[in-house]
């Protein structure tokens, strides 16, 4: 009788197999394995039908990377409306603000959403006062913003001591598609 000789069997005495065994399967957690696990020659495959492993969709850090279609600003001491397109946005900034006058402490920049009535303020600086004739205040800062339709991305700067840099990039479109940095085709 033929036997195929790329088929065996072995036994499997491993603590840490045994362990996670038991964590995976709580049932078992506490009680010895009433078998010993057995490994086998036989090639189970494991496939993973997820759009990232097709190759279909970029994984998350090349998919939001930076690209020649990255927007930007540098907002000084003034109001600048920055992205009026809906969807989801990628924002990078850095702010610096210096406090010359020592006085109280003011809200140096935010960044803002508006939708032509209101404000609703998403992230801010807030120079301190620390009680010296100088001082400064650096920040920076990333995050995804979703702009609905109508909506604008606003940055603001109080005063020609503080000085915002904003970069931006379209991530997905309203509905959720990703969009991929500019230039970029799959094989």
């Amino acid at each position: 009788m033929a036997t195929n000789a790329n088929i065996f069997n072995s036994r499997v005495t491993s603590e840490a197999l045994e362990a996670k065994f038991r964590q995976v399967f709580p049932a078992q957690a506490g009680a010895e394995l009433i078998q010993d696990l057995y490994a086998s020659g036989v090639i189970q495959p494991v496939i993973d039908f997820s759009t990232v492993a097709e190759g279909s969709v970029l994984g998350l850090n090349l998919q939001t990377a930076w690209d020649f279609s990255t927007g930007g600003n540098q907002i000084n001491n003034t109001t600048t409306n920055m992205i009026t397109n809906p969807g989801f946005w990628q924002v990078d900034l850095t702010c610096i603000a210096t406090n010359n006058s020592g006085g109280a402490a003011v809200n140096a920049a935010r960044i803002e959403i508006y939708d032509g009535t209101t404000a609703k303020p998403i992230w801010a600086l807030s120079e301190a006062n620390l009680g010296f004739s100088s001082s400064n205040s650096i920040a920076d800062n990333r995050f995804v913003v979703f702009l609905r339709a109508g909506d604008t991305l606003r940055g603001v700067s109080v005063s020609a001591d503080c000085t915002l840099d904003v970069w931006y990039r379209q991530i997905a479109d309203v509905n959720g598609n990703l969009v991929n940095p500019l230039g970029f085709t799959f094989q």
